[in-house]
């Protein structure tokens, strides 16, 4: 009898963890707890590398990186159980410099358009020191990249992709993340508009096509990098720069006072970019473009 007794304790037990297992497993708790540990990892380190200045700075935002991307690992491998080739070492680096050389070929290509169109002048900053601007720019550029493409591409869009499909998955991470930007200074109704197409769009559509986070962080990184570099605006954000940018004409061609982003220039270049990415992820799964594939 009290060996019965235990063995239904024990079952009433197993049921309990089954059910919590489950709980915890559904896309959409899965996607807030890795949220928040990452939200919380940048809450932490980002004030710390403000706080100080140079390779300190840059090494704090590494710091943060790596703790985020282990938060990340640890919420899909033992909560939404789940693996993880997204974030494989194996052709880190490959996956990460094919990003980087897309995402500076996007953001200078641009700015050259928006030169010849008389939109910007661009004059090198000969009284800035290099050192105070490349770091600083790296840094920043570092911290939103692999915060937001763990957050927005890695939890979210997967996520979503699991209880739906990718087209869906790719909107509504679009939109969210256009959303996100509305609250830069600078911003306007065109402006997250135009985040949500060519940001949110080529990104989701770089993290199918590849389907790895080091792909869509190189290219995210780069980006930002590059802005910042030129002295243009980073999402609203001022940014010293090698070059003072004058900035000329109308804002739909340069941006306004949200930078590059808010131009109708690399809005389409995006998209340009993004449709290839779709078809090819497409094709290399041998499915319709109305049906891209799922994530396993």
């Amino acid at each position: 009898m009290k060996k019965m007794t235990v063995y239904k304790e024990k079952q009433q037990i197993g049921e309990k963890l089954s059910i919590w297992r489950s709980i915890m497993s559904f896309p959409i708790i899965w996607m807030i707890v890795g949220t928040i540990g990452i939200i919380l990892v940048d809450a932490l380190f980002r004030p710390l590398a403000e706080q100080t200045a140079g390779f300190a700075s840059l090494l704090l935002t590494l710091t943060a990186g790596v703790v985020a991307i282990i938060i990340y690992w640890l919420t899909m491998k033992y909560i939404a159980r789940r693996s993880v080739p997204e974030i494989s070492r194996k052709r880190a680096g490959i996956e990460a410099g094919m990003g980087l050389l897309i995402g500076a070929i996007f953001m200078i290509v641009s700015t050259l358009i928006i030169v010849a169109a008389g939109g910007y002048s661009l004059q090198w900053a000969g009284a800035a020191d290099a050192g105070s601007v490349i770091i600083p720019s790296i840094t920043a550029a570092l911290g939103a990249a692999i915060v937001e493409e763990l957050i927005f591409r890695g939890l979210m869009f997967q996520a979503i992709q699991k209880l739906g499909n990718s087209w869906i998955a790719l909107a509504v991470t679009s939109l969210f993340f256009g959303v996100a930007h509305l609250g830069n200074p600078g911003a306007t109704l065109w402006s997250g508009f135009a985040i949500t197409l060519e940001a949110g769009v080529l990104l989701g559509a770089a993290f199918l096509w590849r389907r790895n986070l080091w792909f869509a962080m190189g290219l995210h990184f780069s980006w930002n990098a590059i802005e910042g570099l030129l002295g243009i605006p980073v999402s609203g954000h001022a940014a010293s720069g090698l070059f003072t940018v004058k900035v000329n004409g109308a804002a739909l061609l340069t941006g306004g006072d949200f930078g590059l982003e808010g131009s109708i220039v690399p809005v389409a270049l995006s998209l340009l970019i993004s449709i290839p990415m779709l078809i090819g992820t497409a094709r290399n799964r041998g499915v319709g473009v109305g049906n891209l594939p799922e994530s396993k």
